[in-house]
């Protein structure tokens, strides 16, 4: 994993490909407008919306320097997104513990900062994609029908924790770094989502929640849980 390149970098590196594109796109065009003998006061309004793009596809790649405000990180769930608590509840998980456990989900809006960060320290035991709808993100049949990625983590002690970025209706692409045997590590990037889209955090039925519905949540800073 690249993760001490990514966090040196106020841009994150998900981001350069589309503000290369799109800034050459739009430079292209108003060179254009203004080159034309025939522009007018809607050549500015353009540029002035061209602007804005700009500065909005720079504020959604940020990629700000975080660490973990506590060095005790032993049994510390970290909230891996920032974005708002949208659930929590006891649920039977389908697809990798295949038992009950309480999970967490943050909604991330497209205000939201959309690194992922690793939630716990351990090793990854498993990761894997699956395709599927774009339903919106804060919909409860977004965990299971959207496209998808599930990452396992087996921290020192035994614990296991997963965590499943999650698509929405707006984003269509979910990037995962890591693959299985990698080492996890709070302040460390896990992935990216690209435009508004959720994270599920599972967790053993014995921990201790840390946070409410409907609470902001900022990512690599905020506990959610304590593992028992």
């Amino acid at each position: 994993m690249e993760e001490t390149k990514m966090n040196k970098s106020i841009i994150n590196s998900e981001g350069r490909g589309t503000l290369l594109l799109v800034s050459s796109l739009l430079l292209v065009i108003n060179l254009v407008l203004f080159l034309t003998p025939a522009y007018g006061w809607w050549s500015y309004l353009i540029l002035a919306v061209s602007v804005f793009i700009l500065l909005f596809l720079l504020y959604f790649f940020r990629n700000p320097k975080r660490h973990f405000p506590s060095e005790d990180t032993e049994k510390v769930v970290v909230s891996p997104a920032d974005g708002t608590v949208v659930t929590i509840e006891e649920v039977d998980e389908p697809d990798y513990f295949k038992d009950r456990r309480i999970v967490i989900s943050i909604f991330m809006s497209v205000y939201s900062v959309h690194a992922n960060w690793f939630p716990v320290n351990g090793t990854v035991k498993q990761v894997s994609h699956q395709s599927g709808n774009f339903h919106a993100a804060f919909k409860p049949k977004a965990s299971t029908e959207n496209e998808r990625s599930l990452v396992a983590i087996e921290t020192a002690d035994g614990h296991e924790v997963m965590l499943r970025q999650i698509a929405g209706a707006v984003a269509r692409r979910v990037v995962t770094y890591c693959k299985p045997g990698d080492e996890s590590s709070i302040d460390n990037h896990l992935g990216f989502i690209k435009f508004g889209s959720r994270v599920d955090v599972y967790l053993p039925v014995d921990s201790l929640v840390c946070v409410k519905l409907n609470q902001k949540v900022t990512g690599n800073q905020t506990i959610l849980a304590k593992l028992s």
